[in-house]
């Protein structure tokens, strides 16, 4: 690797102006000059030599060199043609020869990720400081490809990561909170503030460690569990039984089905728990075979 100081705004903007290239709004770049929080977040992916990781966008590679160096093999996504030249130049070595650890695959992640796994199948770890306004829909798109990762550590703009561990009750608790924990248990590593990054962002970030749930589906009928989910958080202030009516598979049936599996329908979607939902799916399920 180069002797590119990741710590100075000066320095990494002296490299940018060097190669004739400047960040970009519109892809959510921002690099993160905290060695300290780029360290302890390569550390919480728990890596050995030959893990395999996927990161998404790797910027100039301050964390890329760091998970190459702890030894494992990684695949980066990186939308931006002038970094993924310069990932090439400063990363060659990791990229040469039979044994090379370093793959790029250039373009934007949410149409790029899904051949990479149909080729190559899931890694054991994902990685990445997702651009705030795409970060949800990459891990949800996953999720519900019946893609997961042994350990996914993400940093993403803090509403985003309350949302992902927000509790049945919490304002921010929604039908993507429920497929996060439906799929994995979630935990928060370290909040970023703007201070961490070049150029500074007007928002918060946080760090999430996401591991991957032994149990799953914990369902007979996955995807009707998630579109049950959405149904349930499609408006908010709705009941479950006015929000379930708008579904074709319980029309007609509503009351049945949760009776049957012992909630309330004037319950509202915020205060049932995954469980509870995964319980219903089922009673759903059963219910429309017979």
């Amino acid at each position: 690797m180069s002797g590119i100081d990741y710590d100075s705004p000066a320095a990494l903007k002296a490299y940018l102006d060097a190669h004739g290239m400047a960040m970009q709004k519109k892809f959510g770049q921002n690099f993160l000059v905290n060695a300290q929080a780029r360290r302890r977040l390569v550390d919480a992916l728990e890596l050995e030599p030959g893990t395999s990781v996927w990161e998404v966008g790797p910027g100039l590679g301050s964390m890329t060199s760091m998970i190459l160096a702890d030894g494992a093999r990684l695949t980066a996504f990186e939308i931006d043609r002038g970094f993924a030249s310069c990932l090439r130049e400063e990363l060659a070595d990791y990229m040469k020869g039979d044994g090379a650890t370093f793959r790029l695959v250039e373009g934007d992640v949410l149409k790029t990720w899904k051949g990479e796994w149909k080729e190559n199948g899931v890694p054991e770890r994902f990685f990445g400081n997702l651009p705030y306004n795409v970060a949800a829909a990459i891990v949800a798109d996953m999720i519900s490809a019946g893609v997961r990762f042994d350990k996914a550590v993400i940093t993403v703009q803090k509403e985003v990561a309350q949302r992902i561990t927000a509790k049945p009750g919490d304002d921010d608790y929604s039908s993507f909170s429920v497929l996060c924990q439906w799929a994995y248990d979630v935990s928060n590593i370290i909040d970023l503030a703007g201070g961490s990054f070049w150029p500074r962002p007007n928002v918060d970030s946080r760090a999430v460690k996401m591991v991957k749930k032994e149990a799953f589906p914990r369902c007979s009928d996955p995807s009707l569990f998630m579109k049950l989910v959405r149904a349930l958080f499609a408006q908010r202030r709705k009941t479950i039984k006015n929000n379930l009516n708008a579904l074709p598979e319980t029309k007609g049936r509503v009351d049945e089905f949760l009776e049957k599996a012992g909630l309330a329908p004037t319950l509202r979607a915020e205060v049932l728990t995954v469980d509870q939902m995964l319980a219903l799916s089922d009673v759903i399920a059963e219910g429309i075979q017979k």
